[in-house]
């Protein structure tokens, strides 16, 4: 028998068991430990390798950069004012960027790009996202809406956005998303523009009479590439390594020191060695739930979250998480089962070696193994999440 009967718990408990109460050792428990900690980091990799985010610009710590610095823009009119009226979100900030005119008919607003953007198929960015709202006294579409990447002031990529409006879209928030480089794009290329160098961006509008506009542009990011989330944050493995060995850990502890009390309270001359080797020892479901839960997610497809998704819009983002929902639904299903199985089993192992160390009756066994159990999953529920 390999280290006090570690595996042995799980094909013959009864044997391991009298073994265990025989000669209590701490040993077992903290192999059981390693393993667990090693499990539930393998988890992680599958699943930091199965989520692929969307890698945006401006990037999530910054929130849209782009349309709340209003030293970035230029434009017909002037230079921009920071507009309260902005998109709410996690990525969106306080504020938008802000472009007015009086008795005109045509505006245009250019941002300028800091760092070029590689926007170039098969490995940059896919597309283009922002919103857009106007305020007028009438409610009439502009009769030329257009969009231009400069990669330089005479180089530049074209697109007629005209057909994206209506005139139900003054006064409310259009979310524009637009392909980049692709097959399918609707861009015209004017000189020597290249979709690895853009630098710049402007926006133009013009009306068929003349009027007073107050044009907002907010939530500006390039996006579309995906990447897993293993290669972006590699240092989540390490957190599930360390929470993983507080979880075995303090769960260790507190079933162990359950166990004790309890039994104390039922009557028995209980040892707190003995209990906390028998709690170590039971606890190898956690193993064996966290490599079944591996198993389970390593089935599933690549799971993908879009800007949406990761944007932070009230009710916008329903989509893409229902769409996650019915990809995940599968793995969820087969974990919670086996999450289920776990807590019998535990209990059950806990029962076989109260009833021999004790000599309970399997109705006290079963009572007292449950009921140390159940607490000592709630405890952990609250301590992990403080």
């Amino acid at each position: 028998m390999f280290a006090y009967g570690i595996f042995k718990v799980i094909y013959s408990p009864f044997k391991a068991f009298k073994e265990i109460i025989e000669k209590p050792k701490y040993t077992g428990p903290m192999l059981i430990m390693i393993l667990f900690v090693l499990a539930n980091t393998g988890f992680s990799y599958v699943l930091l390798s199965k989520s692929y985010f969307d890698q945006i610009t401006p990037t999530s710590s910054a929130l849209d950069e782009l349309t709340e610095n209003c030293t970035l823009w230029t434009s017909s009119v002037g230079a921009p004012r920071c507009g309260a009226d902005h998109i709410s979100g996690a990525l969106y900030g306080n504020k938008s960027i802000e472009f007015s005119v009086v008795n005109e008919s045509q505006i245009w607003m250019r941002l300028n790009i800091t760092d070029s953007l590689n926007c170039s198929d098969p490995n940059g960015y896919k597309n283009l996202s922002f919103r857009l709202k106007w305020n007028c006294t009438d409610e009439v579409k502009p009769s030329n809406a257009t969009i231009r990447l400069f990669s330089t002031l005479s180089n530049y990529f074209y697109y007629n956005l005209t057909e994206n409006f209506t005139e139900s879209n003054e006064n409310v928030w259009s979310n524009l998303t637009i392909p980049l480089e692709s097959e399918n794009a609707k861009w015209t290329s004017n000189g020597d523009a290249a979709w690895d160098n853009i630098n710049g961006l402007e926006l133009e509008f013009t009306w068929l009479t003349s009027l007073n506009i107050t044009l907002l542009v907010d939530g500006l990011f390039f996006h579309g590439v995906f990447k897993p989330l293993i290669e972006t944050s590699s240092g989540y493995i390490f957190n599930y390594l360390m929470m993983g060995f507080m979880q075995f850990t303090i769960q260790w502890a507190v079933l162990g020191g359950l166990l004790y009390i309890i039994s104390k309270m039922f009557g028995a001359k209980a040892a707190w060695k003995t209990s906390l080797t028998i709690a170590g020892f039971a606890l190898i479901t956690l193993f064996v739930q966290t490599a079944a839960n591996t198993a389970a997610y390593a089935s599933l497809p690549a799971i993908y979250y879009p800007l949406e998704m990761l944007g932070g819009v009230p009710g916008e983002g329903q989509t893409a998480y229902d769409q996650i929902l019915e990809a995940t639904q599968p793995a969820s299903q087969i974990t919670s089962y086996i999450q289920l199985a776990m807590h019998v089993w535990t209990i059950s192992l806990c029962a076989i070696a109260l009833r021999l160390l004790f000599e309970f009756s399997w109705m006290k066994s079963i009572l007292i193994s449950a009921l140390a159990y159940l607490l000592s999953v709630l405890a952990m529920s609250l301590i992990m999440n403080l």
